[in-house]
């Protein structure tokens, strides 16, 4: 039998048990204090067959599949698959330095990001499915980034809450930290992430090439690792309780964060400037990390702030949550930009990309006050759509433009739609606009006594999405 179909024979069902009993031993041990217990049994998970195969798996299936490191290696071919097997968690493992690339973010600059070769991002996944467990059991109850089963929607869920009655605080500090993932002390890593070691400290220490030359790293863990996320979101767990320990509930405290994004409410600007924010700062310099003074500033809720895109704001009293201005310039962006690059391209394949970005949009904005704001964006967008039609035939008269790639639909005129093609450019008008149910904040997905909830929250929203579907279509 060839190594394809020893492959594609694995029951993937029951190592994904096996992996699940293990890390349900590792909260358990948690949860009593076990330090040692846990520990044992991250080791005995990152040794299991199981364990190897699932951390596999995981790396040939994600979207950076087709990127190498540094040694242009890909795990592309049954023989890879066995081959990276046999060598992983081995006593000699030495982490290779990262590839150092560049991506764009939205302000225009690069975001610089470490792509580590392709072996060591197995070893990562690998420690990571010990790890993780560990800090699903001890992370802030209203962290909500880069974790199982919580989402930008839950983080906005716990912000309406904290800020929907009338007698909730009226100030907010949005906190920004400095360079968050580069500057993380690796000594503070190193004393308190209860995993290898050796392991960590090769992939703190592994530096990075660019242009040929290489780079040591002595601070922060890379943009692009698979563990990195839950570094740093361990790095910055513990501010909920401090605040706890440190106000009182007329205070009117509460804190939400996304992996390194946070606001916190206060009764009072005073209170939150000369108390909570000189605590942030001893917590973070802790930990190698500073807010950063530029972009850290406190809000009236009647002026708004905004936060994972969404603009929150009070008016007159009621608590409005919406896609921020700048979201909304970032979609038009993106639709105009893509239509511009593709003046040529089949209209058929030109729909069926804007109708990924834009409902990917949507979805993300369904659960908030969208409905003018969706509206909105249909004009605009049929605007850009039509001033590309019509660069495409300069010499043809604006009904032969219509009739070519506009169609009426359910009532609907302008609907753009070539001929011959049954998919038309979706509207974000008819959008089913429904309030997201926020997850519970003690969830933890690696602990069984919660199977049940998340079995009904899944269900749920897959009928969601099913009604959504239907009412779009």
């Amino acid at each position: 039998m060839g190594l394809k179909n020893v492959w594609d024979l694995i029951d993937w069902d029951k190592h994904r048990l096996i992996v699940s009993r293990i890390q349900t031993r590792i909260v358990k041990a948690v949860k009593n204090g076990l330090k040692q217990t846990a520990r044992g049994l991250q080791r005995l998970l990152s040794n299991s067959l199981s364990a190897k195969l699932i951390a596999i798996k995981r790396v040939i299936s994600n979207s950076g599949k087709r990127t190498p490191g540094v040694d242009n290696l890909l795990i592309d071919t049954p023989r890879k698959r066995w081959e990276t097997l046999k060598n992983l968690n081995l006593p000699e493992y030495k982490a290779k330095p990262l590839k150092r690339i560049y991506i764009p973010k939205k302000n225009g600059k690069k975001r610089p990001l470490g792509i580590p070769a392709m072996h060591d991002r197995v070893e990562q996944a690998l420690d990571l499915l010990g790890l993780d467990p560990v800090s699903e059991t001890t992370a802030d109850h209203h962290s909500y980034g880069f974790r199982k089963v919580r989402s930008a929607q839950d983080a906005m869920g716990a912000i309406y809450n904290a800020l929907r009655r009338k007698d909730s605080a009226d100030w907010i500090l949005e906190a920004d930290i400095k360079g968050c993932f580069d500057h993380i002390d690796h000594k503070w890593l190193n004393e308190n992430i209860p995993m290898n070691k050796k392991k960590l400290k090769q992939w703190l220490k592994c530096g990075y090439l660019e242009k040929h030359t290489f780079n040591s790293t002595n601070e922060g863990t890379p943009q692009g690792g698979i563990i990195s996320p839950t570094l740093a979101n361990m790095a910055l767990d513990g501010i909920q309780d401090l605040l706890a320990d440190n106000f009182r509930k007329t205070d009117k405290i509460h804190f939400v964060r996304y992996a390194d994004d946070f606001i916190i409410t206060g009764r009072s600007p005073e209170l939150l400037e000369t108390c909570v924010k000189p605590l942030i700062e001893g917590f973070l310099k802790i930990r190698g990390l500073e807010l950063s003074e530029e972009k850290t500033m406190i809000t009236h809720i009647d002026d708004g702030f905004d936060f994972l895109g969404f603009n929150v704001r009070k008016y007159k009293g009621k608590l409005l949550i919406k896609p921020s201005k700048s979201s909304i310039k970032n979609i038009k962006a993106k639709v105009r930009d893509y239509l511009n690059a593709n003046k040529t391209r089949r209209t058929d394949v030109v729909i069926a990309k804007l109708n990924t970005i834009i409902r990917g949009w949507a979805n993300y904005y369904k659960h908030v006050v969208s409905r003018k704001v969706f509206g909105d964006l249909d004009h605009a967008f049929w605007q850009m759509t039509w001033k590309w039609a019509r660069r495409r035939h300069p010499k043809k008269y604006k009904g032969w433009v219509k009739g070519k790639y506009y169609r009426r639909i359910k009532g609907r005129d302008w609907r753009f739609m070539e001929k011959g093609n049954p998919q038309p450019l979706i509207l974000l008008g008819p959008t089913w606009l429904i309030r997201h149910i926020k997850v519970k904040a003690q969830v933890n997905p690696y602990d069984p006594v919660w199977e049940d909830y998340l079995k009904a929250r899944w269900k749920r929203k897959q009928l969601s999405g099913v009604a959504t579907r239907l009412i779009n279509a």
